[in-house]
């Protein structure tokens, strides 16, 4: 197995290939650093594979998109991500080949909702759900220290414990660790109960990266350019968030609402469906458009997506140019149809 870390810097990305076949894969690769990737397999005669993100980063920007276009490799992430232009959606236990080697994917949510950590041979790629001698915050929305606890006690640590560990971010000169190592000696985590952990993780205290939502909406939504203006927390956390069953409610209603579908077009026509009645009105385009939506300036407007991230970007849009009443679809097209509601797809 050919294995390296690319960045030598915080952000950790990192190289896997299979020494037989040489077929490849990069984990979490920064966008600022493709030309640098794309050199390493080249002096090396790799073929890129496959390109996973173990998480929605948000301090730093994918470079997923721009390998996947220049390579024409794989993107990978979490079926929870909220990403569009994904190849694969992958879950716990799924296994991707990569020539003679497997990567295993762990789902250990908390640091985000799509976390995960990837197993190969004698080590484990832990993204930031565990770092050495640390662990990932866990206060960014939709982040959960109990999930999180779960996830590293009951999956990564049973693990061996000598399974080599390469966490995703590393702020003190940390390259690798082991299972048994963070087991005794991580002070997050040794010793400490899960509703210890919880507390300690609520109250970090931790400032936000810098240009923390300009990251975010560019990894939620593969928008790389500035047509977008991203909203701040304090106007995302305002947002009215409503659960699959109040929006099927709602639409019984003697008046309806409004439903804005912000996803890319193929997504609204792909496997997840839609809502019937949906307008789509992809983020993107959002700016440029809402002259369209002018009429419903007054009315009842829910905003859907995948996840109820973009959505929620979108909802917290409207709201600053005057229209008041709009909601998102909490947890998206995702938790629509977990819920097992009526969609329509292309075709039906």
């Amino acid at each position: 197995m050919l294995f390296r870390e690319l960045n030598h810097g915080k952000c950790k990305t990192y190289l896997v290939g299979c020494e037989h076949t040489h077929h490849a894969a990069l984990i979490d690769p920064l966008r600022d650093k493709v030309d640098r990737y794309l050199a390493v397999l080249a002096y090396h005669q790799y073929g890129l594979e496959w390109v996973i993100d173990t998480h929605t980063h948000a301090d730093h920007r994918t470079g997923m998109w721009e390998l996947r276009e220049l390579t024409g490799a794989r993107s990978v992430i979490h079926r929870r991500a909220p990403a569009p232009h994904i190849d694969l959606h992958v879950e716990d236990g799924q296994r991707l080949p990569l020539g003679d080697l497997e990567l295993q994917v762990l789902y250990t949510p908390g640091h985000t909702p799509d976390s995960i950590c990837l197993f190969v041979e004698d080590r484990v790629l832990t993204g930031d759900t565990l770092l050495i001698r640390g662990t990932g915050r866990a206060d960014f929305a939709g982040g959960d220290a109990g999930a999180q606890y779960d996830g590293i006690t009951q999956k990564l640590f049973t693990l061996p414990d000598e399974t080599l560990v390469f966490p995703a971010h590393d702020y003190r000169g940390h390259t690798a660790s082991t299972i048994g190592e963070e087991k005794r000696a991580n002070p997050r985590l040794a010793g400490r109960s899960r509703a210890a952990y919880i507390e300690l993780m609520n109250n970090l205290g931790l400032p936000l990266p810098e240009k923390i939502q300009e990251a975010l909406l560019a990894n939620q939504s593969a928008i790389e350019d500035d047509a977008i203006q991203a909203p701040s927390s304090a106007q995302l956390s305002q947002v009215r968030q409503l659960s699959p069953q109040e929006v099927r409610a709602s639409l019984s209603a003697a008046t309806p609402p409004v439903l804005v579908d912000v996803r890319e077009a193929e997504e609204f026509n792909g496997a997840l469906g839609h809502l019937p009645g949906s307008l789509l009105v992809p983020l993107r385009e959002l700016p440029a458009r809402t002259v369209e939506l002018a009429p419903y300036k007054d009315s009842n407007i829910i905003v859907i997506c995948r996840a109820g991230v973009r959505s929620a970007t979108a909802a917290a849009i409207l709201t600053g140019l005057g229209f008041e009443h709009v909601s998102n679809l909490k947890g998206g097209m995702l938790d629509w149809n977990d819920a097992g509601l009526p969609v329509e797809r292309h075709g039906n």
